[in-house]
């Protein structure tokens, strides 16, 4: 098989060129840069503009090149060499895994590779702050239970500490909590740390929750958050504030609570209510940008409310093995784990560290869109809370369901119904990929729906889709839509083939798709059936195979 090179350098391909032959020291360095962010492809023997130079003679026999790189670099790197031929010449390709934690050459270099604001790639010095905040991000270190520089008990709140044993008591925290004197409480939240000589000095932990404002503002530059209203582009609200995390909630909240107006929803003898934005959401999508943000990383908590939506951004991306692919299934992997594990405690957020699942239970509940993840990036988590109006209809008819299960939807059930009513129609493997787990686990997802009453199946096992029921659509109201949605009968399908036919004298199988709204599968079963049946015959092979009217011969007339 023939190895192209990439057509332009990129954050996980360097090209080096060899005309000059490469020093031991360049190759090495660029080794590390690429290892200290997500590993990659270094190409030798290749100029900047991608073009094939080839390899200089002193690097032509590359049994040795391996060894030489992990002999200077701390930990070793181990890379493996490919001689590529293109257009005449011998390049070599070095594939670079990405390091597990952080590397340097053997004379101490620290590099690694980053995107430049024009979008080209460049190798920039880590600096101290830049290594913390990578092992982070790898989870080989929990910086908010390390000590703060500089700071002391002294630094510690009163009110702080008063605020955060009323807390535990507002959000059903650990009650035991509330049993300890203060040093208690400090070593059970992890906001002290023990000093070989007895003494304690704050952690992250500590100062972020009972710390008092000046000493945040100084000791911990990083620490912001910012509460924006905009209407139209015009900025109805922007203030910054530097504020403990459990009085930073309290603000948001207090300064939200105005611009999330509420309808009621009579359901039996409950009233329902039904927010603009579900608190329960808000608090844990706030609550997760507050402790999963990257501390060494400057730059606010931003909690932004759009014509259409409420955002939630905060500095430092996911976390290392933590994927918009994999949100929603993957284990509980926060950054910054002593503090994470404080908040749990207090009852501020989930206790099993499934917070994404209360964010995308808030949203869909009300028939409004999943949260959007989409603008995440490796430098900032942004998520997106549709405001759109709540389907009441829908909103009603989960309630029933869960007063009758005496507990709540799953979760996957909840976004297998959101994505039938965006789609329509859907298949088991598109479900699938919706929750992020496998086509066995939609399917068992599906049929308990189907025995709920909210779903139908149609069509053969292989091709089988899936639509809300006809009471689901009754219940909102959409008679006409369901309809639509069950489609022709197989003797309309028969009909609209035979017409398409008579007026075009040929039909091949992705026009019949087209036509009657059928998967491949159930097209090619549609024109088999019709073969057999007589109707219309094959001809032609391959691309060039379409089906025609069965001729009548004259002596089968009359």
């Amino acid at each position: 098989m023939k190895t192209l090179i990439p057509a332009s350098e990129s954050l996980t391909v360097e090209f080096k060129s060899d005309r000059r032959c490469l020093s031991d020291t360049d190759l090495v360095e660029a080794v590390v840069c690429l290892s200290n962010a997500e590993g990659g492809e270094l190409w030798l023997g290749v100029e900047d503009d991608g073009t094939p130079t080839g390899l200089h003679a002193e690097h032509r026999l590359l049994a040795g090149l391996a060894g030489l790189v992990a002999a200077r670099t701390s930990p070793s790197v181990h890379v493996s060499v490919t001689p590529v031929e293109v257009s005449g010449v011998t390049v070599a390709r070095i594939d670079v895994p990405k390091a597990a934690g952080e590397v340097a050459t053997h004379s101490g270099v620290y590099l690694r590779r980053r995107i430049k604001h024009d979008g080209t790639p460049e190798c920039a010095p880590m600096l101290p702050h830049e290594r913390i905040s990578r092992a982070t991000h790898l989870g080989v270190l929990d910086v908010s239970a390390q000590v703060v520089d500089g700071a002391s008990l002294d630094d510690f709140d009163p009110l702080e500490r008063e605020r955060l044993r009323q807390a535990i008591q507002q959000y059903g925290g650990d009650r035991v909590l509330l049993e300890l004197d203060d040093e208690a409480l400090d070593g059970a939240l992890g906001l002290t740390v023990r000093q070989r000589d007895g003494s304690r000095l704050p952690s992250l932990t500590g100062m972020l929750l009972v710390g008092r404002e000046a000493a945040l503002r100084q000791w911990l530059p990083s620490h912001e958050l910012a509460f924006q209203v905009l209407a139209q582009q015009a900025v109805k609200f922007n203030e910054f504030r530097c504020f403990p995390l459990l009085k930073a909630l309290e603000w948001l909240e207090t300064n939200f609570r105005p611009y999330n107006p509420e309808q009621e929803l009579q359901v039996g003898l409950f009233r329902v209510p039904v927010p603009l934005v579900d608190m329960a959401t808000f608090r844990e999508a706030v609550a997760n940008a507050l402790i999963h943000r990257d501390y060494h990383r400057l730059g606010a908590v931003h909690v932004r409310l759009e014509d259409n939506a409420l955002v939630v951004s905060n500095p430092g991306g996911l976390v290392d093995g933590v994927t918009l692919a994999n949100l929603l299934v993957t284990e509980p992997r926060p950054r910054n784990r002593a503090l994470a594990d404080a908040m749990k405690r207090i009852g501020v957020v989930e206790r099993s560290g499934r917070g994404v699942d209360t964010i995308y239970r808030g949203m869909l509940k009300f028939g409004r869109a999943a949260p959007d993840y989409s603008h995440t990036d490796s430098q900032n988590v942004v998520v997106r809370l549709s405001t759109a109006p709540a389907d009441l209809a829908f909103r009603r008819m989960v309630v029933e369901e869960e007063n009758r299960r005496q507990a709540q939807l799953p979760i996957d059930s909840l976004i297998a119904l959101g994505a039938l009513r965006e789609l329509r129609r859907l298949s088991a493997e598109e479900l699938a990929e919706r929750i992020q787990r496998d086509v066995v686990a939609a399917k068992h997802t599906l049929e308990s729906l189907i025995e709920a009453g909210f779903v139908e199946a149609h069509g053969a096992t292989r091709s089988r889709t899936y639509i809300l029921s006809a009471a689901v659509y009754d219940s909102v109201d959409d008679k006409a839509a369901y309809t639509r949605q069950v489609g022709f009968t197989p003797i309309q399908h028969e009909q609209m083939v035979m017409n398409y036919l008579r007026q075009h004298g040929r039909i091949k199988r992705a026009e019949t798709m087209e036509l009657c709204r059928l998967s491949e599968g159930q097209s090619k079963e549609l024109l088999k059936r019709m073969t057999r049946a007589g109707l219309i015959a094959l001809e032609g092979a391959g691309r060039t195979a379409h089906y025609r009217i069965v001729a009548v011969k004259s002596d089968e007339i009359g």
